[in-house]
């Protein structure tokens, strides 16, 4: 184990080593983080409560009643963590700004303070070569508007994030030039206000019911769906009018990606008919600004209700598209019928990660964006989140082997690579996450870190993987 991670030391100084598994030039090599995961300072400075600072003092809602009122206490210690990212050798950062730091009202009088500190991140970022990238929205919805409004259930929710978004845009536009709308609009509306199955192969699920924990009607959720992507439109175009010349701006949503049985075009047209109906909700609509006849018809009395208007801001023009890919949605092939796909059943035995919906098939990086290319024509398309939790622990030698991360890594990027080569216009990957953190209603034992965090000194330690992505970043290959 010891030669082998002085082997990867080696090359960082090295020769570049015979590799043709090359990405393109320019392509931006990142980490990932959300805000309520590693922010910590809760109620400082002037932030309001969210509503996942509600649920995680609620007993019982998180594993080992864990919250994130310290976390990472990144709001703190960012240097030290902007320091370990440019260690690394990422050339990008995306991180989410939290709405209640910024308007503690959700609206009104902003938080000179709270702005303050993402104004400092960025500088931190800047001064070492990082590129920003913000993310506007990862699901910490400021409490007072779920009160006031139901959250998402309202329109209104809608048109202050619009507001909050340009507002950001304005402020922090002479030095971020890319912004990410929502992230995960699934996780946020269906596990949020229903609740959802997760396949985890063998015919086994579990479900899933995270902030604001709603259970509500098949007809109010398609409404609340309807109302996040709403609240995407509308804040692409705020950003248009508040931001800089030259901003760039799209969303990152977690695909959900048919695979096709094998690489033929009967299987790869089926494939991309599934993948584009998986995703009616969201990214379909985002992208064609018109839900699908499928959709609407499947839903019946349920469909959101909505307007022409409503459907041309959703469909706003984006400068780029963000996938987070983790495992395939489910695999398919070519069916005779007029669906035009059958859905194949996953193992009980499939390879699978620590968390215990992460089953394991690295062609999702593959078949992930060639079919956001291949069924939209996205010119320009971000993985914006990826990665892997693994079962870490430190060794007696203050070192952590994560060997299956490792393999996670290689194969996952063999893949993406594989795109690259194929002409998929993949512009950057961000793993997930760049730290251990707090892994939602999973609590702090699911790590997906590149670096390791001592949640109770907050010792920060870069793991065995963070030597092997130094080293594919200054390859810009498989290493």
């Amino acid at each position: 184990m010891k030669a082998k991670h002085q082997l990867i030391r080696r090359d960082v100084t090295g020769s570049q080593p015979s590799n043709t598994r090359t990405f393109p030039k320019g392509l931006f090599w990142g980490v990932a983080t959300s805000a309520y995961q590693i922010e910590g300072a809760w109620n400082e400075d002037g932030k309001g409560p969210s509503i996942w600072d509600t649920f995680a003092h609620t007993p019982g809602k998180i594993k080992n009643n864990d919250n994130g009122d310290v976390a990472n206490d990144h709001y703190h210690r960012y240097k030290e963590d902007v320091a370990l990212m440019k260690d690394i050798g990422a050339t990008a950062y995306r991180f989410s700004i939290s709405w209640p730091r910024i308007f503690p009202q959700g609206t009104g009088q902003p938080n000179a303070k709270g702005l303050d500190f993402y104004n400092r991140l960025v500088d931190e970022l800047r001064v070492n070569s990082i590129e920003p990238f913000a993310t506007l929205y990862h699901w910490d919805l400021p409490q007072v508007l779920q009160d006031k409004y139901g959250g998402w259930q309202s329109k209104d929710t809608a048109k202050a994030f619009a507001d909050y978004a340009g507002y950001v845009a304005d402020q922090l536009g002479d030095r971020v030039r890319h912004y990410f709308t929502l992230n995960e609009f699934r996780s946020f509306t269906d596990y949020g206000h229903q609740g959802m199955k997760v396949d985890i192969g063998g015919g086994k699920t579990y479900q899933v019911l995270l902030a604001p924990a709603l259970v509500l009607s098949n007809g109010e959720l398609n409404q609340v769906r309807h109302h996040a992507v709403l609240a995407h439109g509308l804040a692409v175009q705020a950003i248009r009018a508040r931001g800089r010349r030259g901003t760039k701006v799209g969303f990152a949503d977690n695909a959900e990606v048919a695979v096709p049985i094998a690489d033929t075009p009967a299987h790869v047209k089926a494939a991309e008919t599934a993948t584009r109906e998986f995703n009616a909700p969201f990214l379909t609509v985002m992208l064609e600004g018109r839900y699908t006849d499928t959709y609407l018809q499947n839903a019946g009395k349920d469909a959101p209700k909505f307007t022409e208007e409503e459907l041309k801001t959703i469909g706003s023009p984006l400068d780029f598209v963000g996938i987070n890919e983790y495992r395939p949605a489910q695999y398919v092939e070519a069916s005779g019928d007029r669906q035009g796909y059958r859905l194949i059943p996953i193992s009980g035995s499939h390879p699978k990660m620590k968390s215990g919906w992460h089953i394991l098939d690295p062609e999702v990086l593959y078949w992930g964006p060639r079919q956001v290319q291949s069924i939209w024509g996205a010119k320009s398309i971000f993985i914006t989140e990826n990665g892997g939790a693994a079962d870490d622990v430190v060794a007696d030698d203050g070192r952590v082997y994560d060997t299956d991360r490792l393999m996670f890594l290689r194969a996952m990027l063999g893949q993406l690579q594989r795109a690259t080569t194929d002409g998929v216009p993949v512009k950057g990957y961000f793993y997930w996450s760049s730290q251990d953190n707090l892994e939602w209603n999973a609590g702090f034992g699911n790590r997906f870190g590149l670096v390791y965090v001592d949640f109770k000194t907050q010792k920060r330690t870069p793991k065995l993987s963070a030597s092997f992505y130094r080293e594919t970043i200054r390859r810009n290959a498989v290493a």
